[in-house]
């Protein structure tokens, strides 16, 4: 159990510096580079939520559980880092954060669903050394507005903690919507198709 939890933490880590570098860049760059964190999370064969969620088996769903708390607890950690930028990553976050309030728990849940699909899409080429999906997916997901639990996870713990604490209930309800989704979509495929993946 111990060697989950250092590989979920590492993954919220890689996905935390990918999402570091989209908040102080924005834009289709950005997105690209975010890649980063999903290429990284493969290479090193690390535990993250939208890449082990499409692959889990029943009886493993508490170990979905504890990859998400280290992926966010990851996360943290280089959102403490952020803090220290003078690159303004706190008002990119916030404004990530206002848009995914706008839209609402249950549109956010359903674009989570996207994503999910595009993350165990691009893992499952990925594991067989075809890096394409992967390097197209991430952009894709992050332009078309498609939501993720662990890049939102550090987006929004590098909010400020005042605009954080005014809106906890309606950021808890938005965010497990986006777990929802994301799950949904990571087992899109073998939903649908009736195969494992």
């Amino acid at each position: 159990m111990n060697a989950l939890i250092r590989s979920s933490l590492l993954a919220g880590i890689a996905i935390g510096i990918a999402g570091f570098g989209y908040l102080a860049l924005g834009g289709l760059a950005g997105a690209v580079l975010f890649s980063f964190g999903l290429l990284t999370v493969v290479g090193y064969r690390l535990k993250l939520y939208t890449g082990t969620a499409g692959f889990i088996k029943k009886n493993e769903a508490g170990q979905l559980m504890l990859i998400l708390a280290g992926n966010i607890a990851g996360c943290l950690l280089v959102a403490l880092l952020s803090r220290t930028s003078p690159l303004g990553l706190q008002d990119a976050a916030q404004k990530i954060l206002e848009l995914r309030l706008k839209t609402g728990a249950l549109r956010c849940g359903l674009l989570g669903i996207g994503c999910g699909f595009i993350m165990t899409t691009a893992v499952t080429f990925a594991r067989e050394k075809n890096y394409l999906p992967l390097l197209f997916g991430v952009p894709l997901f992050i332009m078309c507005g498609f939501t993720h639990c662990v890049a939102d996870a550090f987006y929004y713990l590098c909010v400020p903690v005042s605009f954080l604490k005014a809106h906890a209930l309606e950021v808890l309800g938005v965010y497990a919507s986006i777990v929802l989704g994301n799950f949904i979509g990571c087992n899109l495929y073998r939903g649908v198709s009736g195969s494992s993946i």
